[in-house]
C-alpha cells in the first residue's frame, strides 16, 4: 500500500518562509504535509519535480468571484495562476444581505462597478438566501477548485438596513448604526473573513449612481468595525479616491485604532494624482510601525483595459454606426467595418455619445498601445497610438480603427489606466518593494470584457524574480502565500512545513511565460470574458489533491468556503 496520497520528488523548495531554497520531497496524507525532507515511501500519486520549482499554493486577498462562485466550480483563470485561496467580497459590492426587493439594485450596482454583465448575473444567481449567513449556507454547498473566503461588502448591507436612503446617500442615525453593527456580527459568526467598503465616486451604475457608501461617515464605519471587534476577527478593505489623503487615511486610522481590526488600503499611481500613492504607502507603514495593522494593496504591473472588436468595449463602441453592426458576428463586422463609408462614420462620430463605459473619456492616445503576443506590459510612448500618428500624419481615431481590425478583428489594443504614467515599471517596483505592502487587487471575476489581472503571480515570478532579479524568488514567494495568508488571518496555509494543509504549485520557472488573452463566451445568459493562461504550471494541489496537471484540470474539486480566520496546523 502506498505510505502517502501523493508525493512530489526532486522539487526545489521556496517553502514561504523566506528562507533559502532547499531541495526536498513533499509526502501528503489526508489533505495535509505529512513529510518534507527525502522520502523513501511511495505515493499514490507521484510528481517528479525535478528542476522545478515547489511552492506553497498563493493567496489572492482582492477578487470579485462572488457570482462567478455561485455559477462555477472553476475559479479560472485565478486558478490557473498557481492561487489555492481567493477572498471575494471586495470594494463594498456583493450580494448579500438582500431582499428580494433589493436583488437588482446589487446587480446593477456589481454590473457598473466590477463590469459583470447584469444579464450573466441575473441568470447565474438563483437568490436562495437573504441574510449573509444564508449566502454563505449556498456558496458552502458548492466544491471548487480552490478554496474560496468571503468579505461582508458595504453596499448590500446599508441597503438592507436603510434602504432608499442608504442610496440617496442620507446620512445613517444611530438606529442604522446598530443595525449594521449587529448585521456585521452576525455574518462574522457566519465565517464572514472581514467587511469591505468603496469610497470612490468611480464606483457607480450604468445608469451613473454612485455607489451608496461613497459618503459613509466615520461613525457608522466605527460601528461596523466594531462589530467585527465583538466577533473576535476581521480585516477592514478600503477603496478611496484619496482627494484628501492626510485626512482620509486619518479617519481609517482612528477607525482601525479603535477596533484593533487590521486594515487594507487599495493603491495605485492615478494620473490626475501622481504623487499620492506615497503618501498612503507611507501613512501605512507609519501605522503598522504604531502598532496598528494596515497595509497598502498594490499591483506588479499597471492595470489597463484591453480593447478589441471581440471585448465588450472598444474605444468606437459608443458610436452611433457602430452600434448599428455591433450585433454582426465578427467576421461580418470586420467586413463591414472595412467599408470606407462605414469607416468614414464610425471614425466621425462622438465615441461618448452612446458610450456605457465609464473608463473611455480616461483614455487617452498616448496611453493606448498595440498589445501583442507575448502580451507587452511595458510598452514605449513611441509605440503607442498618439506616437504613430504622429509619425504618419494620420489621426489617432484612423490609426486606432486600423489596429481594431488588425489579425482579422481579433487583435487587441492595452491601455494602461494607473501605474504607467511615466512609461516604466518604476513606479510599480517602488510599490513592491515596500514590505508592508500586500501583493493584489488582480480583480478576478472582474472587468471580465476587458481586464485580465488573474495572471498577477505568473507575471510576478516570471517578470520581477525571475527576468528583471528586482527580488528575491524566496521574497517573491512569501509575499503570495504566507505573507497574504497571515494578514487575513489564515495561518493554516502558506508555508510547506509538517501539519500545514497541503496547498502547493509546481513550477517550471525557466517556462513560465504568460499567454495572450482570448475571448470566450462561457458566462451565464452566453455572456463574453477574457481569460489568460500561463506556459510552465506543471500541477497544482488543493488540501493534498491535484487540481492542475500542466495545464489541464484535474478531476479533484477540494476548494471549499473557508469560513473566517483559521489556525495554525498543530
Amino acid at each position: 500500500m502506498p505510505n502517502f496520497d501523493a508525493v512530489i520528488r526532486n522539487g526545489t523548495v521556496a517553502d514561504g518562509s523566506g528562507g533559502e531554497l532547499r531541495d526536498a520531497d513533499i509526502g501528503i496524507v489526508d489533505g495535509r504535509i505529512a513529510a518534507m525532507g527525502r522520502i523513501e515511501g511511495r505515493g499514490a500519486e507521484e510528481i517528479d519535480a525535478r528542476g522545478m520549482l515547489v511552492t506553497p499554493g498563493f493567496v489572492d486577498v482582492h477578487t470579485h468571484l462572488d457570482g462567478q462562485a455561485a455559477w462555477d466550480d472553476r475559479m479560472a483563470p485565478v486558478s490557473w495562476h498557481g492561487v489555492t485561496t481567493a477572498v471575494m467580497g471586495n470594494c463594498g459590492v456583493g450580494f448579500a444581505p438582500a431582499r428580494p426587493s433589493e436583488r437588482e439594485r446589487l446587480i446593477d450596482l456589481m454590473e457598473g462597478v466590477e463590469d459583470i454583465p447584469g444579464v450573466c448575473l441575473a441568470e447565474g444567481l438563483d437568490w436562495n438566501w437573504e441574510s449573509f449567513g444564508e449566502y454563505m449556507d449556498v456558496l458552502d454547498r458548492r466544491p471548487r477548485d480552490i478554496d474560496i473566503c468571503a468579505l461582508l461588502p458595504h453596499a448590500p448591507l446599508r441597503v438592507f438596513v436603510m434602504g432608499e436612503r442608504a442610496l440617496n446617500h442620507e446620512p445613517s442615525t444611530e438606529d442604522d448604526n446598530a443595525g449594521m453593527r449587529r448585521l456585521t456580527i452576525e455574518a462574522m459568526k457566519a465565517g464572514a473573513l472581514g467587511f469591505s467598503t468603496s469610497r470612490t465616486a468611480g464606483h457607480k451604475t450604468l445608469a451613473g449612481k454612485i455607489t451608496p457608501t461613497l459618503k459613509a461617515s466615520e461613525r457608522e464605519l466605527a460601528a461596523i468595525a466594531s462589530g467585527m471587534t465583538e466577533a473576535g476577527h476581521g480585516v477592514l478593505e478600503v477603496i478611496s479616491d484619496w482627494d484628501d489623503p492626510e485626512a482620509e487615511f486619518a479617519m481609517l486610522r482612528r477607525v482601525a485604532q479603535a477596533s484593533g481590526r487590521r486594515a487594507l488600503v487599495s493603491v495605485t499611481e492615478r494620473y490626475h494624482q501622481p504623487e499620492v500613492w506615497k503618501q498612503v504607502m507611507a501613512m501605512a507603514r507609519a501605522a503598522s510601525m504604531d502598532g496598528i495593522p494596515m497595509h497598502s494593496v498594490v499591483a506588479p504591473r499597471p492595470i489597463g483595459v484591453l480593447f478589441g472588436l471581440e471585448g465588450t468595449q472598444n474605444p468606437f463602441s459608443g458610436t452611433k454606426t457602430y452600434r448599428e453592426i455591433m450585433h454582426l458576428p465578427l467576421d461580418a463586422r470586420v467586413k463591414a467595418m472595412r467599408d470606407p463609408d462605414i469607416r468614414r462614420r464610425i471614425v466621425s462620430e462622438d465615441p461618448l455619445e452612446f458610450s456605457t463605459f465609464a473608463l473611455l473619456p480616461r483614455l487617452a492616445p498616448d496611453k493606448i498601445f498595440r498589445f501583442g503576443s507575448p502580451p507587452d506590459y511595458a510598452p514605449r510612448p513611441e509605440h503607442s497610438v498618439a506616437a504613430m500618428a504622429a509619425q504618419t500624419g494620420r489621426s489617432t481615431a484612423d490609426i486606432t480603427y486600423d489596429l481594431l481590425l488588425e489579425e482579422e478583428g481579433k487583435a487587441l489594443l492595452f491601455a494602461p489606466i494607473v501605474n504607467y504614467m511615466h512609461y516604466t515599471l518604476d513606479t510599480c517596483r517602488a510599490m513592491l518593494s515596500d514590505d508592508n505592502a500586500l501583493f493584489g487587487l488582480g480583480d478576478g471575476g472582474a472587468h471580465v470584457g476587458f481586464i485580465t489581472d488573474s495572471s498577477f503571480p505568473s507575471y510576478l515570478l516570471a517578470h520581477w524574480a525571475r527576468d528583471a532579479g528586482a527580488f528575491p524568488l524566496t521574497d517573491v514567494v512569501r509575499r503570495l502565500s504566507a505573507r497574504n495568508a497571515h494578514a487575513i488571518g489564515l495561518h493554516d496555509r502558506g508555508v510547506l512545513a509538517p501539519g500545514m494543509k497541503a496547498d502547493i504549485n509546481v513550477i517550471d520557472l525557466d517556462r513560465l511565460t504568460l499567454a495572450k488573452p482570448y475571448l470566450v463566451h462561457d458566462l451565464p445568459a452566453g455572456g463574453t470574458r477574457l481569460l489568460q493562461r500561463a506556459e510552465g504550471w506543471k500541477a497544482t494541489f488543493v488540501s493534498g489533491q491535484c487540481t492542475y496537471r500542466d495545464g489541464v484540470e484535474q478531476a479533484a474539486l477540494p476548494g471549499r468556503l473557508v469560513r473566517g480566520p483559521q489556525s495554525a496546523a498543530a
